[in-house]
């Protein structure tokens, strides 16, 4: 007991010392940028103070939990030599490590490439976005008011100018001159296989401005994500999102959870109460009524730019490991990153961190089925969702009768019943869970916060035949075991079958 508790303390005397020098790094990175805002700043005090409705916002910014899995995100630059070209920090972790520095100045712009991913997480200082050179809707309305709305009208379209950066007053600054060009864009902002990039047009539409035309009505003091969405109903792809938000966070050196402004005007859904509970603060873009400038804006990379969509299509040789692990032997091919991502979902909901699984718990094994279930998810939504499992009540009510008569162990059956629950509830099931059942659908991306040990059963049709969840498993180390249909019409006893091994493995 005496060893196992100086591991643990040592263990947390590593990570206070490692956040300390991240706060460190970031400071000792921004301060150039941050005293020369601040100089630029009180030279246009009397400017400013004219503006009758101008705000400032000063929060409280939310504090980076200490996470059993965090391993140190190095300082960008710093990590050429651990993030090679496609290993697995390159994929998961900080592999943007290439510096492209567009703009110095009263405002600054730079961006940071990764080779492997061929994506970019860029950042400035003293950004200014002008609302109503973006066509979207308002977005953040409640999913009744707005019924039938179509995509095209919650996505944004940039006009040039809808977001500028302070450029001085030197010769740079040349009236609506644009921040990059197309050659910048192909290199560090490549479109791919992305009709619509979103973030790509953004840029593309960053207009560099003299210092004296930088009048703000607002002011974001602290660090600022700008995000926008694409399938932002669909929990998929909305962790997607979540995991670039976080690694652009970690690879920016923001000392804080930072606030988040989706530049995108989709209505609200229930994922929303993740994003809050992850940053600091959410707003929408067009829910600002004048120009809004930033201190320090970070632009997040699409979600279909990180390794959880790109490893559907590309290979991503990885597995997951846990941090202690590859502390002491770094390994290319492995990975913590995924664990370390579901522990910071599972501290943003004030779950515990240091639960584990017993081999023999008390109250018993808790096996969570996640059902499918119609809801209305999106304006374009009919309210039905597809089946994926036919007779999915009855293997709900197979199982049910089985675990009532099992002599193995005390088994304690779970109805997953997502739609019905908060998204902190839906943690703490998945948290709770020793083994996790499911038919192939977005409700189990939530495996990134399940516990080391937990086991997961994929119930799949033959019409979805698809690896998101094999290889979300993978990467976080667990063990997993699918069931493949001919249809869409499974076997009650061969799930329970599949279960009873499950069980047996476990020790039950």
């Amino acid at each position: 007991m005496n060893r196992r508790n100086t591991l643990l303390f040592k263990i947390l005397l590593f990570l206070f010392i490692l956040n300390s020098i991240s706060l460190f790094l970031y400071f000792l990175t921004h301060s150039s940028n941050s005293s020369r805002s601040n100089t630029n700043l009180n030279n246009q005090i009397p400017l400013l103070r004219s503006q009758q409705q101008q705000q400032s916002h000063h929060h409280s910014l939310k504090p980076w939990p200490i996470l059993p899995s965090y391993l140190p995100w190095t300082d960008a630059e710093d990590s050429k030599a651990n993030a090679i070209t496609r290993s697995c920090e390159g994929y998961f972790g900080n592999g943007f490590t290439r510096r492209v520095q567009v703009l110095h100045g009263p405002g600054w712009f730079r961006c940071w490439y990764s080779e492997t991913l061929r994506s970019s997480v860029c950042e400035g200082g003293r950004v200014r976005m002008v609302p109503d050179r973006i066509r979207m809707a308002k977005g953040g309305e409640a999913l009744v008011d707005v019924m039938g709305r179509g995509e095209d009208e919650e996505l944004p379209a940039f006009q040039n100018g809808a977001f500028e950066v302070d450029g001085g007053n030197g010769v740079g600054a040349v009236e609506g001159k644009t921040l990059v060009d197309r050659e910048f864009l192909d290199r560090y902002l490549p479109a791919g296989g992305i009709q619509r990039h979103t973030m790509r047009d953004l840029i593309s539409k960053i207009r560099v401005v003299r210092e004296k035309d930088f009048a703000c009505d607002e002011w974001f003091e602290e660090p600022t994500l700008l995000v926008t969405r694409f399938e932002y109903a669909n929990l998929f792809h909305t962790i997607t999102d979540w995991y670039s938000a976080y690694v652009s966070s970690r690879v920016t050196g923001l000392p804080n959870r930072p606030h988040v402004v989706f530049v995108d005007g989709h209505c609200e859904t229930q994922l929303e109460e993740t994003w809050k509970a992850l940053f600091s603060s959410v707003r929408y873009a067009k829910n600002f009524t004048g120009t809004v400038c930033f201190r320090h804006a970070i632009l997040s990379p699409l979600g279909y730019e990180t390794a959880m969509f790109k490893g559907l299509t590309e290979e991503v040789n990885c597995d997951g490991a846990s941090a202690q692990e590859l502390w002491q032997n770094p390994d290319n091919h492995k990975t913590a990153r995924i664990s370390e991502f579901g522990e910071m979902i599972r501290a943003a909901f004030g779950l515990p961190l240091n639960a584990y699984h017993s081999t023999k718990p008390v109250s018993g094994h808790n096996v969570l089925f996640v059902r499918r279930e119609d809801y209305l998810a999106h304006p374009r939504h009919r309210g039905k969702v597809e089946s994926r499992l036919s007779n999915e009540a009855e293997v709900f009510e197979s199982l049910k009768s089985w675990v009532s008569n099992y002599n193995g162990c005390k088994i304690n059956l779970v109805n997953g019943l997502f739609a019905h629950m908060s998204m902190k509830e839906q943690v703490r099931a998945i948290q709770d869970a020793s083994v996790i059942i499911g038919a192939h659908g977005a409700g189990l991306t939530h495996i990134v916060s399940a516990l080391p040990k937990t086991v997961i059963l994929e119930i799949i049709s033959s019409q979805f035949r698809r690896p998101h969840f094999a290889y979300i498993a993978r990467w976080k180390g667990l063990e997993y075991h699918a069931i493949n249909l001919a249809g869409s019409h499974a076997d009650p006893g061969t799930v329970i079958n599949e279960l009873a091994n499950i069980m047996k493995s476990l020790g039950c």
